[in-house]
Order: C-alpha cells, then sequence, then structure tokens
C-alpha cells in the first residue's frame, strides 16, 4: 500500500504531465521566426520582447 505522501507525490506527477499534454495539444504552434529577440545583443535592432523591454 502507498503511503499518503507517495500518493500525493504520484497524483502531482500525473497531474502536471497531463497539463503539460494537454497545453502541447490545445496550443497554436509557435513560429520562432515570428517572435521578438529576448535581447538585442549589440546588433542594434531595439529590444521588443522580455520583461524588461517595456516603454520607459
Amino acid at each position: 500500500m502507498l503511503s499518503i505522501t507517495a500518493l500525493r507525490r504520484w497524483i502531482f506527477w500525473i497531474g502536471l504531465i497531463a497539463f503539460v499534454a494537454w497545453d502541447y495539444t490545445a496550443s497554436a504552434p509557435v513560429n520562432l521566426r515570428l517572435e521578438p529577440p529576448i535581447f538585442a545583443a549589440g546588433s542594434g535592432a531595439p529590444v521588443s520582447g522580455g520583461h524588461c523591454a517595456r516603454p520607459k
């Protein structure tokens, strides 16, 4: 018989795997060519993605 801790651990992992599988099947595929760069790294292009790219 499983202990309550082991049972909770199994429920967590099964739920997490089920959520990731549902999200993968329900979401539209990501087109990486249309995604903004996370950082420009000196390319001269302004950064438009990431959490620090909000207008000042």
